[in-house]
């Protein structure tokens, strides 16, 4: 089972704020019949309860556990935003949105925080001229199903 597919990859050349990126995040969530139109709502809950800044340029927003039901499958959102965006003050480049059912998200979560802590492999994400060179690079976190 996919949890990503390229029509779920996208690149902006330009910038956004953190609502516009948490909207886009959920869009496609929900154009790839992962979550429900509510999750946009438990995204905003979850970020106002703590950050999803990871370090490194990432940011990973998710639902909260409280509304586990608006999430029908295991999926990702890929955004990347050349002219990046204010994550609650800081600095964000790629905005990962993650659905998991079950326990999923966990090791979704695990394999993207492993693939950003490398500066190597942030780089060549960073590098990807199009959505399909970025899919690639990232794709692994299909074998993990």
């Amino acid at each position: 089972m996919s949890v990503l597919d390229v029509g779920q990859v996208r690149i902006h050349s330009g910038s956004a704020d953190q609502e516009a990126a948490l909207q886009e995040a959920a869009d496609i969530l929900v154009a790839a019949g992962a979550v429900t139109p509510a999750y946009l709502d438990a995204m905003r809950q979850r970020e106002q309860t703590v950050s999803t800044f990871m370090g490194n340029g990432l940011a990973i927003p998710h639902g909260t556990n409280e509304m586990k039901d608006t999430i029908l499958d295991s999926a990702l959102s890929v955004v990347r935003y050349d002219g990046g965006v204010d994550w609650a003050g800081e600095p964000v480049t790629f905005v990962i949105g993650i659905a998991g059912k079950g326990d999923a998200h966990l090791e979704i979560l695990s394999q993207i925080a492993l693939l950003f802590s490398e500066d190597d492999e942030v780089a060549k994400l960073s590098a990807a001229q199009t959505p399909e060179e970025l899919f690639a690079l990232l794709s692994a976190v299909n074998d993990q199903q």
